[in-house]
């Protein structure tokens, strides 16, 4: 379950989750979420994409890691 807070994406930087959303025409739920480093763009993905396991220098990782409320 995703959660507003601080995340760590698998490479490195972080975001800040601001909530999870509704895509108008689909229902697909996306999270909502802010860079916490350069200009703090903000950015959307799938609930399902923002929770998946991804392969990362041989070994299986979350995408986001949640690190702080």
């Amino acid at each position: 379950m995703v959660v507003p807070g601080k995340y760590r994406h698998f490479k490195g930087n972080e975001y800040e989750v601001i909530a999870v959303a509704r895509h108008s025409e689909t229902g697909e739920e996306m999270v909502v979420y802010k860079a916490l480093y350069g200009e703090g763009g903000l950015w959307v993905r799938s609930l399902p994409m923002f929770e998946e396991t991804v392969t990362h220098n041989g070994a299986k990782v979350k995408r986001f890691e949640y690190i702080d409320g």
